[in-house]
């Protein structure tokens, strides 16, 4: 009898292990489709306000470099724009 109430117990365990790696396997597929939604925005908003499609991809990071170094001595700035825009949004 204990026999029998440790191999139930074991296929439990297994079912629950596999039932954990499916759940996992769902939680990473939907992150990564997320992702990749997020930075097919980002790349499209990336050539509609900087015409970036001109650009060859290593230009397009050395823009990217001069705009976040921008970015980073402006960080005031560029919150304050955003914050002015968020408002203009919204009212």
């Amino acid at each position: 009898m204990p026999n029998e109430e440790l191999q139930k117990v074991d296929m439990k365990i297994k079912a629950l292990e596999q039932k954990k790696r499916v759940l996992e396997h769902k939680v990473s597929n939907e992150v990564r489709k997320k992702r990749t939604k997020r930075l097919i925005q980002k790349g499209l908003l990336l050539e509609k306000y900087l015409e970036e499609e001109i650009l060859s991809l290593e230009d397009s990071e050395k823009l990217l470099k001069i705009l976040a170094d921008f970015k980073n001595k402006n960080k005031e700035y560029i919150n304050e724009q955003i914050q002015n825009l968020n408002t203009d949004i919204h009212e």
